[in-house]
């Protein structure tokens, strides 16, 4: 950890060499592998990775809407889109992150290296994004394109065998309308954050039951999160049933 703070543009090139990239401004891969955690730990560190990640969710979510709209060209938009959540929801981007070793670059706060910071999927996730990002202000949208296709192509070969694994607000819809012939309802209760920074808390609710909540840079991601936890909290025996159906 030491020798990586004291030479953070080393550390760079080494990640360049790993990723097969070179980076026109090396600043922007450096600030994309820094977690706001590490600033107050390093002079050498200025800025962390948090508005290119805003960046590369928007870069991510064009590329992947134009793959499925070239691939699945009789599908309306409600199936596209939940194909689009299924192909970009943290968990998928958590592992293509781990594919490249992201985890073991990033500048980390001692706080967050000693809690797991480098495997947590949160983290993961918004790294890839950033990485995105700033691979998007170096070399623009195709440069993009060509370095996400390899990840994605696995991942679209499932979706059209039907094989790729539902989302969380799907998969929390079908047992809600199997058990209970309710449809889950999504209330964002909270938001908070700079306009390029928003974070987002969503309840998901049966009736007057909150089932999970969630949070997120979106609402869309504060839903899927939301309905993750209440899955969660399903698999627990947390919510019981019968008092939900009383409920209604």
């Amino acid at each position: 950890m030491a020798s990586r703070q004291s030479d953070p543009l080393a550390h760079v090139l080494a990640y360049e060499r790993e990723l097969g990239l070179e980076f026109e401004n090396k600043s922007l891969l450096l600030r994309a592998i820094t977690h706001r955690s590490s600033l107050n730990e390093s002079p050498l560190l200025h800025a962390d990775n948090e508005r290119l990640e805003f960046l590369g969710d928007a870069v991510i979510d064009l590329i992947v809407a134009d793959l499925l709209y070239q691939r699945f060209p009789e599908q309306r938009e409600g199936p596209l889109t939940a194909m689009r959540a299924s192909l970009v929801r943290r968990e998928t981007l958590a592992r293509f992150a781990r594919q490249i070793h992201l985890g073991q670059y990033l500048f980390l706060g001692k706080g967050e290296e000693e809690h797991g910071g480098r495997e947590r999927d949160a983290i993961l996730c918004a790294a890839f994004e950033a990485l995105m990002g700033a691979l998007f202000v170096d070399k623009g949208l195709e440069a993009c394109r060509q370095f996400l296709l390899p990840f994605m192509e696995p991942e679209l070969a499932l979706l059209q065998q039907g094989r790729i694994h539902k989302d969380a607000k799907s998969r929390l819809q079908e047992w809600a309308q199997a058990e209970l012939n309710h449809t889950p309802r999504y209330v964002t209760v909270a938001s908070s954050g700079p306009d390029h920074l928003k974070s987002f808390t969503v309840e998901v609710r049966i009736g007057r039951n909150v089932l999970g909540v969630g949070t997120g840079n979106s609402k869309q991601r504060a839903a899927q999160a939301a309905a993750a936890d209440a899955l969660q909290r399903l698999e627990k025996g947390e919510l019981d049933l019968m008092t939900l159906g009383q409920t209604l």
